[in-house]
């Protein structure tokens, strides 16, 4: 994590932006309750208060939960409710969830609960918000929620490190006991009254988390292939022309249009591209893979384009159930299905799939004698001898394959569960598990590009690439050695991802993207 005093501290008094939660969940940013939060939560739990005291049933109050809804349960036995709805719930299996999704699930489910409309008690959320604070990570695991009745394992895991029980851990990622966590950092586990464990329990915070997560990332990524497609498009003398505003204006798309001038951008001022632009050239069309990478990236950035408008109406919205309205109603609802989520997510890894299909295609030419115009077989350095990046091609045709599987939609799969009260499930998280397992694959697509398109420049020699393409050979030549013998490649993926994750690579392309058909 970043050093937390260099961020501001979020105040939790209304939605929240995406950027936001990111500062929470991936760099430590702290949270605080507004005063104006405060007394919403204060306002709400008189109302959850004076139902607890009345004796008409009240679901989540005085009542059991899911098809247990129908029995009534008296006073003295709420408390143990509470506390045995947590323990249930906290059911997951599997390996732990990655901290900065925790985070993103524990942020966004303050965010609601200050919104003033769950019927907690404010000591209940500042303990929330104190172990935010505290970098303290309850231990969420991979399976457990149905996205539907929210991500009730997931959310019930951190409701567990509330009352001191179960396992967090720490900055360092110690894994700690939550009892001595809490007691260490001065913070005293809550005791559960009326509806709060429902409250803690019932939202769609962990898959809208991994959505945040995964546009943040997203919107990076179809940056990078913007450049890595210019890089090997480049390598492999192709033209630019096709990349034209005026021919990219005869199908007006955003997302279109905006690869296209990255693109365009990127390879201004190369020495290889206009090597061939002269009569000389006889070759009329490109593949594909070369000529239709703005259509493709163009179509995945519109299709992030939805994804955030859904995000952001998530972010706006408050999810429970039962909900406390302003006259003082607790009123039951179905606001937590995680349909909305559940399809952009969904949604998502099809772009993902095919952006690193394409990619894999044009790393592939690169390395095929018959097609990429004079470059050695596999860009070897003694073909036969040496076998070049053969086999880095089928690394990314491993992982381009596996990024098809997880294209298929998790959100048509509903399961029935709680005795057929809950009859039609979202799979929502299921479908944000796979889109982050997506995310990370396409990084490694791309990086075998990058690694493969700047060799190719390298043998383009003496011709000069663009000043931003060049800019992109010459950062992963502080990491990886040129052209040479052949030797361990997996440090050498390994350190090219690095670089795309790190933002290095867009830092070194930026400033040499201004000029004729820049972006921006």
């Amino acid at each position: 994590m970043l050093d937390t005093a260099q961020l501001p501290i979020l105040d939790l008094d209304g939605p929240l932006a995406r950027d936001e939660i990111v500062a929470v969940a991936r760099h430590g940013a702290k949270v605080r309750l507004s005063r104006a939060a405060l007394r919403r939560l204060s306002t709400a739990r008189e109302h959850v208060d004076a139902l607890a005291a009345s004796d008409v049933p009240t679901y989540g109050v005085s009542t059991g939960f899911g098809a247990l809804a129908t029995r009534h349960i008296p006073r003295e036995r709420r408390g143990v409710l509470q506390r045995s709805l947590i323990r249930s719930h906290a059911a997951g299996a599997g390996a732990g969830v990655e901290c900065e999704v925790v985070r993103a699930l524990m942020v966004l489910r303050l965010r609601t609960l200050a919104a003033g409309h769950s019927g907690v008690r404010p000591a209940t959320a500042e303990t929330l918000a104190a172990l935010i604070n505290a970098g303290l990570t309850p231990v969420v695991h991979e399976y457990g929620s149905l996205g539907c009745s929210g991500d009730l394992a997931p959310l019930a895991a951190v409701a567990l490190a509330l009352l001191g029980e179960g396992t967090v851990t720490d900055d360092s990622g110690t894994l700690l006991d939550a009892g001595n966590a809490l007691r260490a950092n001065g913070i005293e586990p809550v005791t559960l009254a009326e509806k709060e464990g429902l409250a803690l329990t019932n939202g769609t915070d962990g898959m809208l988390g991994m959505l945040v997560l995964a546009l943040t990332d997203l919107r990076a990524l179809l940056d990078i292939a913007d450049i890595t497609a210019a890089m090997s498009v480049e390598a492999l003398l192709g033209t630019d022309r096709v990349f034209a505003a005026d021919l990219q204006a005869l199908r007006p798309h955003p997302g279109q249009a905006c690869s296209a001038a990255r693109m365009r951008a990127a390879l201004h001022g190369s020495e290889i591209v206009a090597s061939h632009r002269g009569p000389d050239c006889h070759r009329v069309q490109d593949a594909y893979s070369l000529r239709c990478a703005p259509q493709v990236h163009g179509a995945a950035r519109d299709t992030v384009t939805h994804a955030e408008m859904v995000a952001d109406r998530e972010l706006a919205s408050v999810i429970d159930n039962p909900v406390v309205l302003a006259d003082g109603r607790l009123e039951s609802n179905g606001n937590f299905h995680g349909a909305p989520l559940a399809y952009v997510l969904d949604f998502l890894a099809i772009p993902v799939a095919d952006v690193a299909s394409m990619a894999e295609r044009r790393t592939d030419r690169m390395l095929d004698v018959a097609r990429s115009h004079g470059l050695p077989a596999f860009l070897a350095a003694d073909p036969g001898v040496d076998s070049g990046y053969m086999i880095a091609q089928y690394t990314q045709a491993a992982v381009v394959s596996e990024l098809k599987r997880l294209a298929v939609p998790a959100s048509v799969d509903s399961i029935p569960s709680s005795a057929m009260q809950e009859d039609h499930v979202s799979m929502g998280w299921s479908a944000a598990r796979k889109l982050r397992k997506a995310v990370d694959g396409l990084t490694t697509v791309l990086a075998i590009e990058y690694l493969t398109a700047a060799r190719a420049l390298d043998l383009r020699a003496p011709l000069r690439p663009a000043p931003s393409t060049g800019a992109a050979v010459a950062l992963l030549r502080t990491q990886v050695e040129g052209s040479g013998p052949d030797r361990h490649l997996a440090p050498d993926i390994a350190a090219a991802e690095s670089l795309l994750r790190s933002g290095a690579f867009t830092r070194a392309v930026a400033c040499h993207l201004l000029g004729p058909g820049d972006p921006r």
